[in-house]
């Protein structure tokens, strides 16, 4: 039961942690898929990234004395599921496979942009320095990956994709 702030926080914790676990299962099958050798690389990049994201999400726990655990978050569940279904919808490597896989990372990017700047306010709010730049260099991270995905997209992906059409 949610009665406190100190609840709220600590479910929206259990559910970024939760989101990213799902995404790191979810990056090798989005790199395999694209076809852009750039798009490829930013998703395995982003994949290690995701590991260390993990490990801060982890410290954040201890240092609030709580067991690492997530909590079912369906708007992930969502997000990858429609980037799955583009894939099969779209089974063979394209750019217009691509410009879907990058809308839907973008997608992703930006539910966690949303929960890492909810969490870094909240632990503000509360003085929780060492939270605050735990949850600060994710969200660094999140912001990059989410100009790099605009970045490949731009440059080449998108045209590629309109000239296909």
């Amino acid at each position: 039961m949610m009665k406190t702030m100190d609840d709220l926080f600590l479910m929206t914790l259990k559910d970024i942690y939760y989101a990213e676990r799902q995404i790191l299962k979810n990056l090798p099958k989005m790199a395999r898929a694209a076809h852009s050798e750039e798009l490829k690389t930013a998703f395995k990049e982003h994949k290690d990234q995701t590991e260390g994201q993990i490990e801060r999400l982890q410290q954040v726990f201890q240092i609030l004395g709580k067991r690492a655990q997530g909590q079912t978050c369906e708007a992930i569940q969502g997000l990858i599921a429609e980037g799955e279904e583009l894939m099969e919808e779209a089974p063979e490597p394209s750019a217009v496979r691509d410009a879907g896989l990058i809308a839907t990372g973008q997608a992703i990017e930006h539910y966690e942009m949303a929960r890492y700047g909810t969490l870094m306010a909240w632990a503000q709010a509360q003085k929780q320095t060492n939270i605050v730049e735990l949850l600060k260099a994710t969200l660094e991270e999140e912001k990059a990956t989410d100009a790099l995905l605009t970045q490949v997209a731009t440059k080449s992906v998108h045209k590629d994709a309109l000239k296909a059409a």
